[in-house]
């Protein structure tokens, strides 16, 4: 029997699983997290700040580069970590990147009674990709409008079909405090999934889809985009799914060390490394997936060491 979650009982969790897991991750050291890499998973580290954004946006640039008329492509980019966003495009103003045939796809967003939130509402991700980056974009260097892949209730078909049209490259995120890449969060512990959680080869059938968050997820979003204000995050996103992901040449994920702790971004990395996929952690699903890479900034790595403050 599976143990219930410490933090929602009612749903499936990284403290759903065996203590053996959660103590060998406890334990990494710096060296040990470089000691991850293996065939089809990178692991790096950036010194600064500035470092690691950079080589995020450059991400987005070599994607675009790539991109021609007769082979579109481009990148899928999140929205946390956000930083690099304008460094985007400064670079592209400063290089005349022209990105006609480039293609850009957001990786979610929220979902609220029953529909799409509006670009106009502050925490709306697509505003935050114009805002942050298209819009400061010169005009003439600018991707067309039909290229950029904005997750929508009404356009899920599409958007999907989207990854077979065009060639997505690079699928960039972050990692949230309950192990998601894009909203792929842990399911309820309910129906036939009251004893374990859906099988690594179940949850990867899952593309763009709507999805009702965990509670960890809801109060991080509070937390890093809403001032703490629980109530006004919604419950319910759109996202794009493994399915979407499995067709993404690589899978790039960047640990800045404020959007998840020290513990989870051990868990994952060794998790993926020795390859356990458990959907009570999304993340660890990619352990199957041929082509990804961690990227930590150092400063961020922190120790699980209990320590009072």
């Amino acid at each position: 029997m599976r143990l219930v979650s410490k933090v929602a009982p009612g749903w499936w969790d990284y403290t759903t699983l065996d203590d053996e897991i959660l103590n060998d991750a406890a334990k990494l050291t710096e060296v040990d997290l470089a000691g991850l890499s293996r065939p089809g998973f990178k692991v790096s580290f950036y010194d600064t700040r500035e470092e690691l954004f950079a080589a995020e946006a450059m991400e987005y640039i070599t994607s675009w580069m790539k991109a021609t008329m007769s082979e579109p492509a481009g990148i899928c980019g999140p929205i946390g970590p956000t930083e690099q966003l304008p460094l985007v495009a400064r670079i592209v103003n400063d290089l005349e990147l022209n990105l006609k045939n480039a293609h850009f796809w957001g990786m979610d967003e929220w979902y609220v009674d029953g529909k799409t939130m509006s670009p106009d509402n502050p925490l709306s991700f697509a505003k935050a990709d114009m805002d942050l980056c298209f819009l400061k974009i010169d005009k003439h260097l600018r991707m067309p409008e039909e290229n950029i892949h904005f997750l929508n209730h009404e356009n899920i078909e599409e958007y999907t079909a989207s990854y077979d049209k065009y060639k997505c490259l690079v699928m960039q995120g972050g990692q949230g405090e309950v192990k998601h890449w894009a909203f792929n969060d842990p399911p309820k512990r309910e129906g036939e999934y009251i004893d374990n959680p859906p099988s690594p080869a179940e949850f990867r059938k899952q593309s763009a889809r709507v999805v009702e968050l965990h509670p960890m997820t809801i109060i991080q979003n509070a937390r890093t985009s809403g001032g703490g204000v629980v109530s006004k995050i919604p419950s319910k996103t759109l996202t794009v799914g493994p399915v979407e992901t499995w067709k993404s040449e690589k899978v790039s994920i960047w640990h800045t060390g404020w959007h998840d702790n020290p513990f989870g971004i051990r868990l994952t990395s060794f998790m993926i490394s020795k390859k356990i996929p458990d959907s009570s952690v999304p993340m660890s699903l990619l352990a199957d997936h041929p082509n990804v890479h961690f990227h930590f900034l150092r400063t961020g790595i922190g120790t699980c060491e209990a320590e009072m403050h």
